[in-house]
């Protein structure tokens, strides 16, 4: 039976060659035909569950910080679930700052997708350590012209700083957003609606007189709708507040 401890000290391009095989023996037809249609454009998948890829993330980060070093240096992009991998195994390794950005800015622009962005970002708990210094490092990404890019700082937004001391920051990052990407208005949106649902009257405020597009403002209304946080009052309120498309 093929090797499948992947918990190593020092990874080798053999070992890594190793793991993309048992990637391929991990791939589930039916799951990979349901998932195709939830990131649609994506061609590389393989058909893993993330529940096992997140399995197979935290023994490659058991192998310590110079085991994930060297796993890093092997790793690829040739299917969705290795960037996917890569990114889940980022949050988990005991980076100091610097080696975190440096990975960070090797992965960020491999994102494709928004479930390879948004399951990265859910990892990436070192901005609640050190909330000032990952968002001094987000700002390069907020002011990114590429999709995904921007869509990774609205995420990490949306996840690590919707609070009291961020909360009129956020808005205002929010509310500068004016790229046409898609999956950039879906995060902004979203990150607005969880602002909604936190801070009802800042945000209230915030709407009022924002710059949003159509889309994005209306689209936050209704992601706040649909949320079993709001009362029915709210929801209500919010129905009345979306604006009607231009004749």
């Amino acid at each position: 039976m093929q090797n499948t401890d992947f918990c190593l000290s020092d990874w080798t391009a053999e070992d890594y060659e190793r793991l993309k095989k048992h990637l391929k023996e991990l791939a589930d037809p039916s799951y990979l035909s349901f998932h195709q249609k939830l990131v649609p454009g994506v061609e590389n998948l393989l058909g893993i569950r993330i529940p096992i890829l997140r399995g197979l993330a935290k023994e490659i980060a058991k192998g310590g910080t110079d085991g994930c070093h060297s796993y890093f240096a092997l790793t690829g992009n040739a299917y969705y679930e290795e960037v996917m991998l890569y990114g889940m195994v980022i949050g988990l390794a005991r980076l100091d700052l610097p080696k975190l950005y440096c990975q960070l800015d090797r992965f960020v622009p491999l994102i494709d997708n928004w479930a390879v962005c948004d399951t990265c970002c859910a990892g990436l708990k070192a901005a609640k350590k050190y909330p000032e210094e990952m968002l001094a490092y987000l700002q390069k990404y907020l002011c990114s012209e590429q999709e995904f890019e921007l869509r990774f700082a609205l995420v990490m937004l949306m996840d690590y700083y919707i609070d009291d001391r961020y909360i009129d920051l956020v808005l205002d990052k929010y509310g500068a957003v004016r790229h046409p990407g898609y999956y950039v208005k879906m995060a902004a949106a979203w990150g607005l609606s969880v602002c909604l649902v936190k801070y009802r009257d800042r945000t209230l405020e915030f709407l009022k007189q924002c710059g949003l597009d159509d889309f994005t403002y209306n689209k936050t209304l209704q992601k706040a709708i649909e949320s079993d946080r709001i009362s029915k009052e709210d929801k209500e309120l919010f129905r009345s507040m979306k604006r009607q498309k231009k004749a």
